[in-house]
């Protein structure tokens, strides 16, 4: 298992976990209470959180081959959602 997190500056951060959620929840399995989501992909799980001045992105997934691949597929929704700011800064970390 490869654990990353990432800490992406922004003032909405609990709208774009929101809205990420209920785009996935057509097809995934997600969880949503309050700016907290997490959506099941096949081979990764990803938790979103809103903070103050940030949305804070926690993805596992099955190796590290798959987190890059994630990766790209949640910038790429996260962008197309905060189009009026996007790009947005994603500074990943290895995770704990």
């Amino acid at each position: 298992m490869t654990h990353v997190t990432a800490t992406v500056p922004t003032a909405h951060g609990g709208k774009y976990a929101r809205q990420l959620c209920k785009h996935w929840a057509h097809k995934l399995d997600v969880t949503l209470d309050g700016d907290t989501g997490v959506v099941r992909f096949p081979n990764a799980v990803a938790t979103m959180t809103g903070e103050a001045g940030a949305l804070r992105i926690d993805l596992t997934a099955d190796s590290a081959e798959m987190a890059e691949q994630m990766k790209g597929v949640i910038e790429r929704h996260l962008d197309r959602f905060a189009f009026r700011e996007a790009p947005l800064a994603y500074r990943w970390s290895a995770g704990a």
